[in-house]
């Protein structure tokens, strides 16, 4: 494929610590590598506000004026549209009036986010995002379940872009040391009601809890479940350590789209302990790597069994440079007919 200019657009974005922005940093600098010129829009240099409920996330005000210039001035091949925020929503608009193509991504399942923060029915966010995501050329979401989700709710155009993992950076080889009783029972990821933490956190399981990450209810918990090991963020290769320096890796979500955590846990040679819902379902694919259960203590009791090189062994084709070269193909250039990629045909689902 030529190369072109490319730019993403996105209102998640550093110094949060999510899937989100892991996502779109690896696939960035893959399509660098590819030779490909790549502008980043996000929240950086702009006046942002915290999102209510979640003061992690800032949104930028009002950030149409400058997006257009910015847009402008790199003038895209392509323009992709990664999340639904403030900036999400000025791309899509400034895309939609100059009548160019663009893609979109549906990382979250916004719905049912919003609906474990606020009595919001989730119809009603359902409805708002089928009119954010209907002009796009594409919507790519990670797996097969989620696209199934999202074509019943009456949303066109969807293709998988599935999600890779650093199998270099993620590895059993060198393993933290946490001198607790065994076995070690983690969770990595963001502290927030919509992860449903307190199941994991709520089991009776011998050995010793391990949460690492942070989040809006991080204090709550830490005050509730005064047993469990909270350990705040790590990052890079001492987040490498401690993943490995586990036993079995507990993902109690129900509202992930994927979780690239459960292949990061992999790669470190931990089963995975989850519930059988979107996202586990089309990561653990095998009852070799990891037990999915409605009892989320049944399913930690199986992984516990498993064997961790097998854990390895099947996440090592996973590669980011696969997801990246999934991302290139479905992106819709202004150059060219929308129509020259379309989405896979029904005979490939």
């Amino acid at each position: 494929m030529p190369t072109m200019r490319i730019a993403i657009v996105t209102d998640a974005w550093k110094p949060q610590v999510n899937g989100v922005v892991q996502t779109l940093t690896k696939t960035r600098d893959e399509l660098e590598a590819l030779g490909h010129e790549v502008r980043m829009v996000t929240p950086d240099g702009r006046w942002t506000l915290p999102l209510p409920t979640y003061s992690e996330i800032r949104l930028a005000v009002f950030p149409g004026r400058g997006l257009r210039r910015e847009l402008d001035a790199f003038d895209p091949d392509c323009v992709h549209v990664a999340t639904e925020g403030t900036l999400g929503l000025a791309a899509r608009n400034y895309c939609v009036r100059r009548r160019l193509p663009f893609t979109t991504a549906y990382h979250t399942q916004f719905p049912e986010y919003v609906r474990a923060r606020a009595p919001i029915p989730i119809s009603w966010t359902v409805r708002l995002l089928r009119w954010f995501h209907r002009p796009a050329a594409r919507t790519m979401v990670p797996t097969q379940r989620i696209r199934e989700k999202l074509e019943s709710r009456g949303f066109a155009n969807v293709v998988i872009w599935s999600r890779g993992v650093d199998t270099q950076l993620f590895s059993p080889d060198e393993r933290f040391e946490y001198g607790l009783p065994r076995p070690i029972w983690i969770y990595m990821g963001r502290v927030a009601v919509e992860k449903n933490i307190e199941a994991f956190l709520d089991l009776e399981l011998h050995g010793s809890k391990v949460v690492i990450g942070d989040g809006p209810d991080r204090k709550r918990l830490e005050a509730r479940y005064a047993d469990t090991h909270f350990l705040g963020y790590r990052f890079d290769r001492e987040l490498a350590r401690h993943m490995a320096g586990g036993d079995v890796f507990v993902f109690p979500s129900r509202t992930d789209t994927f979780g690239i955590v459960m292949l990061e846990a992999m790669a470190c040679g931990l089963p995975v302990a989850a519930l059988p819902v979107d996202g586990p379902i089309d990561v653990i694919t095998s009852t070799r790597v990891g037990a999915l259960d409605d009892d989320l203590q049944e399913a930690c009791r199986r992984a516990l069994q498993l064997d961790r090189d097998e854990c390895r062994a099947f996440v090592e084709s996973r590669s980011w440079r696969h997801s990246t070269l999934q991302f290139e193909r479905y992106l819709a250039p202004r150059t060219r007919a929308t129509a020259a990629a379309q989405p896979e045909s029904n005979a490939s689902r």
